[in-house]
């Protein structure tokens, strides 16, 4: 059984069991949450599609982590005009542990 939800204003597909990285989520490191915003479930051929979310489900997971993602540099330059600009920038975010899905 799988599902696709919405968190973080992105859209994962998810099975139980899965480990997944979301945008940063304030909630402890072992803390169970549920996530109710399940845009579809589905299970072998069988496909439930929300309008736009799924009534009565929701997946359950569980904090495992959070952290800091790779760095993304960034760099501006104008040619003939002596401006240069460095930047970097890490995203944190929030590793869950996918528990229950209930349709």
């Amino acid at each position: 059984m799988y599902a696709v939800i919405k968190t973080g204003g992105k859209q994962y597909r998810v099975a139980s069991g899965e480990k997944i990285k979301v945008e940063q989520i304030a909630a402890d490191v072992g803390q169970e949450i549920v996530i109710d915003q399940v845009l579809a479930v589905g299970n072998g051929a069988e496909l439930k599609v929300g309008t736009p979310l799924v009534s009565g489900a929701t997946v359950t997971a569980t904090v495992v982590a959070h952290g800091k993602h790779d760095k993304v540099r960034i760099f501006k330059m104008r040619r003939r005009k002596h401006y240069q600009k460095r930047q970097g920038h890490r995203q944190q975010f929030t590793e869950l542990q996918i528990g229950a899905i209930a349709a």
